[in-house]
């Protein structure tokens, strides 16, 4: 799975951050259309965001969330030029984890 996210700062001196992570997110509800054996649950449960080793935003998702789930939201504190680390883990203990600096 991969990680993209773009963060810059907008006109009120607020950062915006986009972010969409590549996952399959399966409920675990459906079936496999050939052997009609159920897929196996697999979400992202935690998207957390930090700056300078202080949480900002922690989120705790669910099945029901998309296929490659986009987030979007805004902070108050980094600038430009500021390193922010966006963490995720899944139901299934796999996670990814990149540093974006904030243009």
């Amino acid at each position: 799975m991969t990680m993209k996210a773009k963060a810059k700062v907008i006109s009120d001196g607020r950062v915006d951050v986009k972010l969409l992570i590549k996952h399959p997110m399966e409920t675990g509800q459906r079936k496999d259309r050939k052997t009609g054996q159920p897929i196996p649950a697999h979400f992202v449960d935690s998207v957390t965001c930090h700056w300078n080793d202080q949480e900002l935003l922690r989120a705790h998702w669910g099945p029901a969330i998309s296929k490659n789930p986009y987030l979007s939201f805004k902070l108050d504190g980094p600038a430009k030029g500021d390193a922010i680390v966006i963490r995720w883990t899944d139901n299934k203990g796999e996670s990814g984890e990149k540093e974006y600096t904030i243009g």
